[in-house]
């Protein structure tokens, strides 16, 4: 039986049981195994990881690891960044979007509402989504941890909370979008450009009050759903500043 000895850091030890958290983890194997199954292994998907170091030295997801190796595992670094060839992680999205699994729901509203691409459809299969993320070059949100282990993701993110504002605050921090939202220029519903339309365009569709009362109007240029502005617009807008206002949690 051989023997490895790993030490995960930062964040990824949110995928670690509490006893194992930010200490040295003995790991026992029959033969030498990639790096990336013995990470995985642990519970830590390889989307979340951006170097390894082998005995100090820089490893990809396919080298192996021998008995008495030392693998030292990283998250995506916020303030520097590894020596070219060094990260595993492909180059960040000059403009980020995302797929989102059939969990989220609602924070995939909540993203398209702050203006950002994403791509979300309740029916989803774990295939479908892992086939969109590499096809479309989509950064995959989930809270399956076992879907970003499958070895054709390679943009990928697990989402901690469970609350879907404080998970709009996560992904906001996390992927540093908040230069990057314009609100209501996408539709909640269906992620389509929002464009401005003709009041005598729309009219057959505005409740008699709005028509009354209301000039200006955005349509979608997917579902053809029609916006004004009205007391839900400062709402979201509150909401919006709240979720970039929300310290990351201690």
């Amino acid at each position: 039986m051989l023997e490895a000895i790993l030490r995960f850091y930062a964040e990824l030890n949110d995928f670690l049981p509490p006893a194992l958290r930010h200490r040295t983890i003995r790991r026992q194997f029959d033969s030498p195994a990639s790096v990336k199954d013995l990470i995985e292994s642990c519970g830590v998907p390889h989307a979340e990881v951006d170097l390894v170091l082998i005995n100090g030295a820089a490893a990809d997801f396919r080298s192996l690891v021998a008995g008495g190796d030392r693998v030292a595992v990283y998250p995506r670094f916020r303030s520097c960044d590894p020596a070219p060839g060094e990260r595993l992680q492909p180059v960040p999205l000059a403009e980020p979007r995302f797929v989102l699994d059939v969990h989220l729901g609602r924070l995939a509203s909540y993203l398209r509402l702050a203006g950002l691409d994403v791509a979300y459809r309740n029916d989803c299969t774990d295939e479908e989504l892992a086939q969109v993320s590499h096809e479309a070059d989509r950064i995959l949100l989930t809270r399956d941890r076992e879907l970003l282990k499958r070895n054709v993701i390679t943009r990928g993110y697990f989402v901690r909370e469970t609350n879907p504002r404080h998970q709009l605050a996560e992904v906001i921090r996390r992927f540093d979008l908040a230069r990057r939202l314009a609100p209501f220029t996408r539709c909640g519903r269906c992620n389509g450009l929002l464009g401005p339309a003709r009041k005598e365009a729309v009219a057959d569709r505005l409740p008699p009050r709005v028509r009354s009362s209301r000039d200006d109007f955005l349509q979608c240029s997917g579902c053809g759903r029609v916006y004004w502005e009205g007391t839900h617009v400062e709402q979201i807008r509150k909401f919006l500043r709240l979720a970039l206002d929300e310290p990351p949690p201690a």
